[in-house]
């Protein structure tokens, strides 16, 4: 990925931002239902793309369609233009989602354009012929549970370094008292934080958590045993439990612009740096993607003037995402050069792509 100067256009303004932009808060609502461009993945990233969903048109049609990602295991959608394109298993995550696009792409079925993913991991998805472009600046923190559930709420500092956080998600026995806590895997804000806050190896993400795991302290289940939501934090249960979050949620939620699923939450501060202020020298800044077929983004075709360049749809509507709690960075949106490999395989444009 080539270097850039940030000129982040930040949320710092997020309370004077007008409340007109439609939430679009669930699947496609139509017409039409089954959109030309639909993807799934990350929930990070789901809010701001089913609120551009319902704004992005090409001649007054709707182009996008953003399904939400699963909640449990074995949900499904089932709208399609065709019956291959019905009870189609939701991901969730966004390497799951990506997985779900590449699997449709070879398949040749072409219901999935895209995948959300609030993570670059176009190393291991080489072969897989993958542009990822970005849109948005998201940043990651980690939260706590405030009063409410308890009267006090958490006695964990809101205020960490990086190198505090490593020691309490490496299980030291001066942190015993705190539970930490990680997002399901194929979760973009669980790698990003393990690998790029921590500095965790990326072969470590898989097998980090748990019995049986590097570091049995730390649980990627929720108090039902199920796999932990990412940015979910109603699922905050205990006062000594901490988590990853990212920060555009959390502003989304606590805006009531997406479902708000925060509970008692609270945003800590990694290295004293602000939650709030998406900050280019925070540990946590991370670009958020797009990822689309190359053969979508090398053509003409409506992938193209949707997801691709500065004067794309999706580039344009930055009030949209200022709303949805990311910051803009014109200099990199739509931007191509992040690919998995530089061949098209056997894909092909389909009808409306």
């Amino acid at each position: 990925m080539r270097k850039r100067s940030l000129l982040l256009v930040v949320g710092a303004c997020l309370a004077a931002l007008s409340l007109t932009v439609g939430s679009a808060l669930a699947d496609p609502a139509g017409p039409p239902t089954f959109r030309n461009l639909n993807g799934t993945g990350s929930d990070t990233t789901q809010g701001v793309m089913n609120a551009l969903s319902n704004v992005v048109t090409i001649g007054g049609t709707k182009q996008i369609g953003s399904w939400d990602a699963a909640t449990a295991p074995g949900q499904t959608f089932t709208d399609g233009p065709t019956p291959a394109c019905t009870n189609i298993t939701r991901p969730s995550g966004s390497n799951n989602g990506i997985i779900a696009l590449v699997n449709d792409r070879n398949a040749g079925t072409h219901c999935l354009q895209f995948a959300r993913s609030s993570t670059d991991n176009h190393t291991s998805h080489t072969g897989d012929h993958l542009t990822y472009i970005p849109f948005g600046t998201d940043a990651v923190a980690y939260a706590i549970q405030g009063p409410g559930i308890s009267p006090a709420g958490s006695s964990i500092n809101r205020n960490l370094p990086v190198s505090v956080l490593l020691r309490i998600y490496q299980c030291d026995p001066a942190f015993a008292s705190i539970h930490p806590l990680l997002p399901q895997f194929g979760s973009g804000t669980r790698k990003f934080f393990l690998e790029n806050i921590l500095h965790v190896p990326s072969g470590d993400v898989a097998n980090y958590a748990d019995a049986g795991g590097l570091f049995p302290c730390v649980s990627d289940k929720d108090s039902n045993g199920n796999p932990l939501l990412e940015n979910t934090g109603n699922l905050l249960t205990d006062p000594s439990q901490i988590e990853p979050y990212s920060v555009s949620s959390y502003i989304a939620q606590t805006t009531n612009n997406v479902p708000d699923v925060h509970g008692f939450a609270l945003l800590g501060n990694i290295g004293g740096v602000p939650s709030l202020a998406i900050n280019t020298t925070a540990a946590g800044v991370r670009p958020v993607f797009n990822v689309v077929p190359n053969v979508l983004v090398q053509g003409p075709s409506n992938s193209r003037t949707v997801f691709v360049g500065p004067n794309s749809l999706v580039c344009q509507n930055t009030a949209t995402i200022l709303k949805l709690g990311f910051a803009t960075n014109p200099a990199t949106c739509g931007d191509t050069s992040i690919q998995s490999d530089n061949s098209l395989g056997t894909d092909t444009v389909g009808p409306g792509e």
